[in-house]
């Protein structure tokens, strides 16, 4: 998407992925700025930056709210969490998300702090830099927006009538986008019920919190613990009646989770002998428990699919075919990264390329089209859903298995991790 010329982007986004504008477009800027540069290196490298700014963030904002060990511990915690590793190393926006996050929650501070600034212009200004980082944050991706319950139980009474002026115009500024994103929400439809997982996730947060949040620094239980909470908690909610809770969408909760890890192992340290050696036995036994997860986190395997794996076994089976048949149509993303993987396979279900229809994954000729094609091919790459997976009930879709199964044979299968590579043929 973001190597796309603008116009073709802007017409994609106006059909599917609105919610994703603004990352498409600063990603298009970056590839066009280092046009030479490896566009993998490109596409990661701002979400490790990211991630580590926000590190440095939650630094500054633990050291605001409670001193330089609060602050400190915090940034290395945040480091460390699972789900942090995991998305700095992806090409998506929910690490500068949250990295934005984290830092309109430190300007938040700040202008609450302006309260008794000798001029307005000066209170004004506070308002505004945290408003404008926050309107940026859900620009990027819209749930950040949820961070907002977090920050109206962190604000004191005396800043609330200034901060729901602010968070008033945020909203009103992202209402356009999210009222067209409401439209595409056919593209949210593959999100299922929430699991036990998600329901412990938030439990293992919020129980302990509450515990010890009477031991804690009053200012740091009041913004991180609605930030650890909330914004999961309200999406949860939300998918009783529409499923929409993924956990990378509320990422920057981690935040949360990492300021009250940070207070937490301050207190404890500055207890006295054995409890402060319980302290740090517990986190060094915490850091070596987590070695294997962040070795694991960095390999194909922790992944929905690995596509380098798929792209290889294309190539393997292509040799001799003369065509290449997704199934479902959205599998076509595999190749469009690397095009060169499926070079000489004529696409058998293919209308119109993703560029031409304004469209994330192409569209499909109609199902007698499909029918005549796949009769004039001899041998077909197949590339499918992992095993297991319910199959998909459109007519294209039916059309496409019917045919392979009345003209021809499965000639082999080769599974890798999220997919199926296969070859048919009249005759094997």
């Amino acid at each position: 998407m973001a190597q796309r010329r603008p116009p073709d982007l802007a017409h994609a986004l106006e059909r599917a992925d609105a919610v994703h504008s603004l990352y498409y477009f600063l990603t298009h800027a970056l590839f066009r700025l280092f046009a030479g540069a490896d566009p993998l290196v490109l596409l990661r490298l701002p979400a490790v930056l990211a991630t580590a700014v926000t590190a440095g963030l939650l630094t500054l904002l633990g050291t605001r709210l409670a001193g330089p060990r609060t602050g400190l511990l915090a940034g290395l915690a945040f480091a460390v969490l699972p789900p942090v590793q995991r998305y700095a190393q992806e090409g998506r926006s929910y690490a500068l998300v949250c990295a934005l996050v984290v830092w309109s929650s430190y300007l938040l501070i700040r202008a609450v702090d302006t309260r008794t600034a000798r001029t307005t212009r000066a209170r004004t200004r506070a308002w505004a830099g945290y408003g404008a980082v926050l309107l940026t944050a859900c620009l990027l991706h819209e749930f950040a927006v949820l961070v907002l319950a977090a920050h109206a139980v962190a604000v004191p009474r005396e800043a609330r009538r200034a901060w729901a002026r602010t968070a008033c115009v945020v909203v009103g500024a992202l209402a356009p986008l999210a009222v067209l994103s409401m439209r595409q929400s056919a593209q949210v439809a593959w999100i299922g019920g929430l699991g036990t997982g998600a329901l412990l996730g938030i439990a293992a947060v919020a129980v302990p919190g509450c515990a010890a949040a009477p031991f804690l620094p009053r200012p740091v239980v009041r913004l991180a613990l609605p930030l650890a909470v909330l914004p999961a908690g309200l999406l949860m909610l939300v998918s009783l009646v529409k499923p929409l809770y993924v956990d990378r969408y509320v990422l920057y909760g981690q935040a949360g989770t990492a300021l009250l890890i940070g207070a937490a192992l301050d207190r404890l340290t500055r207890a006295g002998g054995t409890h402060r050696a319980a302290a740090l036995l517990a986190t060094a036994a915490a850091i070596v428990a987590l070695l294997p997860v962040t070795a694991s986190l960095r390999t194909p395997g922790s992944r929905i699919d690995d596509a380098t794996a798929i792209d290889a076994a294309v190539r393997t089976a292509g040799e001799g075919a003369d065509g290449i048949l997704y199934l479902p149509a959205r599998r076509r993303v595999w190749s469009l990264a690397d095009p060169s993987t499926v070079r000489g396979l004529r696409d058998l279900a293919l209308n119109r390329t993703p560029e031409a229809s304004g469209t994330l994954y192409g569209t499909e000729v109609g199902p007698s089209m499909i029918r005549a094609r796949l009769r004039t091919a001899h041998r077909i790459v197949v590339l499918r859903d992992p095993a297991g997976q319910p199959l998909d009930t459109t007519p294209g879709e039916v059309a496409k298995r019917r045919i392979l199964a009345e003209r021809f044979e499965e000639c082999g299968t080769r599974s890798v991790h999220g997919g199926r590579v296969s070859v048919y043929a009249h005759r094997c």
